[in-house]
């Protein structure tokens, strides 16, 4: 009985908490909707609700942002609204920083989380998975051998982290996807494989009986 339980629990739960994620992404992607004039919104000539007209009106405006930024009347307006936002003092900050770490990860010649890395942390008889990151040229300088800059994520949430600079001698470059590091961080290093197949958890669990 316990047995065919927690199979089913294995079955649903991925799908149930998947499903939840992309209604939360979806209901707040439709918000954008607001935005529009009430006699333009689709429930106004449709007569009823569309869920996702909000994702396609979203990824609509992003495209046409950076079709727009892509000229050089466009780029002197995003240059306006940027200068405007960086006089305002608290905004200026968070601003700032946000902006430096989407144009580093979304950059199309970004370097950023481009390789994964075996360091010692926390102490030297252990390893711990690492993303190359951009060293900083002054702090290159300063540095006698050859350094990388490397960001440590924290189980399971590779948001938060830690930011060091080791010595490149001193790591090891795995043959592994950024994808597949993060999946391993995310699942705390159950998902070593790409995860169980739903066909594999009765052989798997039949060996428990």
């Amino acid at each position: 009985m316990k047995r065919y339980f927690i199979t089913g629990l294995l079955i649903w739960v991925p799908l149930v908490i998947t499903l939840w994620v992309l209604d939360l992404l979806i209901g707040t992607m439709d918000q954008s909707l607001q935005l529009l004039p009430e006699n333009w919104l689709p429930q106004a000539w449709l007569g009823f609700r569309v869920p996702g007209m909000g994702v396609i009106l979203t990824l609509v405006v992003i495209f046409v942002t950076g079709l727009a930024a892509a000229n050089i009347i466009g780029q002197r307006l995003v240059d306006f609204w940027e200068g405007f936002l960086l006089r305002i003092p608290v905004v200026k900050t968070i601003y700032n920083s946000v902006k430096q770490v989407s144009d580093t990860l979304l950059a199309s010649d970004s370097h950023a989380f481009r390789k994964v890395l075996l360091v010692r942390y926390p102490h030297p008889e252990a390893w711990s998975i690492a993303f190359q990151t951009k060293l900083p040229e002054t702090a290159s300088r300063m540095l006698a051998d050859e350094h990388v800059a490397v960001f440590i994520p924290t189980a399971p949430s590779p948001v938060n982290g830690f930011y060091f600079f080791v010595k490149k001698s001193e790591t090891i470059e795995l043959d592994m996807s950024v994808d597949m590091a993060l999946k391993i961080i995310v699942s705390m290093g159950v998902a070593t494989d790409g995860g169980a197949k739903p066909d594999k958890l009765r052989s798997r669990f039949a060996g428990n009986q």
